[in-house]
């Protein structure tokens, strides 16, 4: 991968992880849902005039229904779910548990898509479930939390996969940016009432105002727009390793600007996620065959 690109590829992680810091800062003066309706619609600002600019707004019109169920399923339901999870789990902590996301897309892909599994990707999602679980194990123990925060990220991820599989059988083709911007605006549409009738009565701080414009404009925006430069220039396996870098950052920011501290546990059920997430998703084959040396 060319030096660039590797720089592109760790810019969006240091953005999408630091994602989850604004969730954790914003959510609890937001609230969850005025929190989603900020991020969607200044995310929306962001991607609309990029999409009329490169004249791909043709597509949100031919995939109209199936972009809609992208801006449900793939951006207003996890978005809240994972803000319900900031309220109670640490950013490094979120971002782990979002690590998830393929491993519930290969498994929601062999259920429905009928693709199949090998042994290999079997051991790689049970390995994923087994990380889930330390890490729930820890956070219970002692009576910390219940279980519902981690329920709702894992919600969330398996939200993700899901969506994943919807745009492989319906969106196969589809710009990419179109089915970003589309979804962002979707989703705004729809948790509009739920966001007026929970909107803060006391007006965020100015803090918070900042984290919000953050995570809509950087962690959603401009991340968006990183991912499918990506794509485009070393293709989307080498794009999705980002996958691997968010919760390092994650855990990085949550650490270093909100001195949050990461349990021994919770380090090693993040390392069989991810492991397993590898192995789910074919990337141990691909470095046995191939590597990932600079200009592959």
């Amino acid at each position: 991968m060319p030096a660039k690109e590797v720089a592109a590829l760790i810019a969006l992680a240091a953005i999408w992880g630091g994602s989850f810091m604004f969730m954790r800062v914003a959510t609890p003066e937001f609230g969850i849902f005025a929190l989603v309706e900020v991020r969607t619609v200044l995310a929306t600002l962001v991607l609309l005039p990029v999409l009329w600019w490169r004249r791909q707004a043709a597509d949100i019109r031919r995939f109209f229904w199936p972009i809609v169920a992208i801006g449900a399923i793939n951006t207003a339901i996890p978005f809240a779910l994972f803000n319900f999870a900031s309220l109670h789990l640490e950013a490094g902590v979120n971002a782990i548990l979002n690590a998830t996301a393929p491993m519930f897309g290969a498994l929601v892909a062999y259920i429905w898509l009928q693709e199949k599994l090998s042994r290999v990707a079997v051991l790689g999602l049970v390995l994923g479930f087994v990380g889930v679980a330390i890490i729930s194990e820890q956070k219970l123990q002692g009576g910390e939390l219940s279980a519902l925060p981690i329920l709702a990220a894992c919600a969330a991820t398996a939200c993700y996969g899901w969506a994943a599989c919807i745009m492989k059988r319906f969106l196969h083709g589809v710009k990419p940016l179109a089915v970003a911007a589309g979804s962002q605006a979707v989703a705004s549409v729809l948790l509009l009432p739920l966001a007026v009738a929970t909107w803060p009565q006391v007006s965020p701080s100015g803090y918070a105002w900042l984290n919000a414009i953050g995570l809509a404009v950087g962690g959603t925006g401009i991340a968006y727009l990183l991912y499918f430069h990506l794509i485009g220039a070393v293709g989307p396996s080498k794009a999705i390793t980002v996958a691997y870098l968010v919760p390092l950052f994650g855990l990085f920011w949550g650490l270093v600007l909100l001195n949050e501290s990461v349990s021994a546990q919770a380090l090693v059920g993040g390392l069989c996620i991810l492991t397993g997430v590898a192995m789910t998703t074919g990337l141990t084959r691909l470095f046995a065959r191939r590597g990932f040396a600079p200009g592959k």
